[in-house]
């Protein structure tokens, strides 16, 4: 049997920029995807903390160290700058795996969105 889990989550970033008139998706610095093991084009889901809003889209890199986290497309009409949210995505895998898979989960830095060393 195959079950969905949790792969990554970044908690609570706040939104620096959102772009209604891109093509779509989410934009994150790529130190924040590569310290949660998200990769460009993975699907992930995005939780607004601020207004409840629920969406899933795709990563696209943002620049290393800038503390990127914008929301593109219509996605941007669910959230504004200054807004909190937590993305996440899952891997599907066999049931006695997943007992054991332990997900990637990151907390940046409040209102940096910098990784905290």
């Amino acid at each position: 049997m195959q079950i969905e889990v949790l792969k990554s989550k970044i908690h609570q970033v706040t939104i620096t920029e959102a772009n209604l008139y891109y093509v779509g998706s989410i934009t994150i610095d790529e130190d924040l995807m590569d310290a949660a093991n998200i990769i460009a084009n993975e699907k992930v889901s995005v939780v607004n903390v601020n207004n409840g809003e629920r969406l899933d889209t795709y990563v696209i890199k943002g620049a290393r160290g800038s503390g990127v986290i914008c929301l593109n497309g219509p996605a941007a009409r669910k959230c504004h700058t200054g807004d909190v949210v937590v993305v996440m995505s899952y891997a599907q895998m066999d049931f006695e795996e997943a007992k054991k898979f332990k997900p990637t989960i990151i907390f940046p830095e409040k209102n940096t969105n910098r990784l905290v060393k």
